[in-house]
């Protein structure tokens, strides 16, 4: 059985990713924690102690999320979800029961820094992404 211990972080896509980050910092008093490659086109933002990262969606990680935010496109990425526990092999298990196959366990920068993580999709294409403390 898997426990979220707290919720890690959460990625939008923007069209106007300097807007999102005036937004994020100046209203809701985020502070830019990293910015990652323009290429990728990353912006991570300290909220707490979980994080808001925004991505442009001309950028490589945004191009992935398809359309642009609008009627035909998203701008959620994805969620993250801490767990108390990340063992793979306890939660591969857990997600076989229901049929649910998740990524390679890849080493993912969250709020803590590296750590393991597993992306899955939840039955409306939503990605969540399990998290595991960092090492």
């Amino acid at each position: 059985m898997m426990r979220i211990k707290r919720l890690d972080h959460v990625v939008l896509r923007a069209k106007k990713k300097d807007a999102m980050i005036e937004f994020y910092c100046d209203v809701l008093g985020c502070t830019v924690e990293r910015e990652v490659s323009a290429e990728l086109g990353l912006t991570q933002l300290r909220a707490g102690n979980a994080l808001i990262d925004i991505v442009s969606v001309d950028g490589v990680l945004g191009r992935h999320g398809g359309a642009a935010p609008g009627k035909g496109g998203r701008n959620m990425d994805h969620f993250c979800v801490y767990l108390e526990d990340f063992d793979e092999a306890v939660i591969r298990a857990h997600l076989a029961k229901f049929n649910v196959h998740g990524s390679d366990l890849e080493q993912r920068y969250g709020a803590e820094g590296y750590g393991p993580s597993i992306y899955l999709q939840d039955p409306e294409g939503n990605t969540v992404e399990l998290k595991g403390a960092a090492s």
